[in-house]
């Protein structure tokens, strides 16, 4: 028999950084925001392909919240 079996939640107490992501899942509305950019965002057709649209928009939001 395997723990993973046996369906136990053994991580009880949330770190603040699955809190903070959970805040951010609801307060931004991704679906939105990806399909007004994404006819806007390179295709990568040519040279290196660009990195997934959903992580540069969250990193981006991440940047704003936290003036980097």
């Amino acid at each position: 028999m395997k723990q993973s079996s046996l369906n136990l939640n053994l991580q009880l107490k949330k770190t603040r950084k699955q809190v903070f992501l959970e805040q951010m899942e609801q307060v931004v509305p991704w679906a939105d925001s990806v399909s007004l950019i994404a006819p806007y965002y390179p295709k990568g057709k040519n040279g290196r392909p660009p990195f997934p649209l959903m992580t540069m928009l969250r990193t981006h939001f991440m940047q704003q919240w936290f003036t980097l």
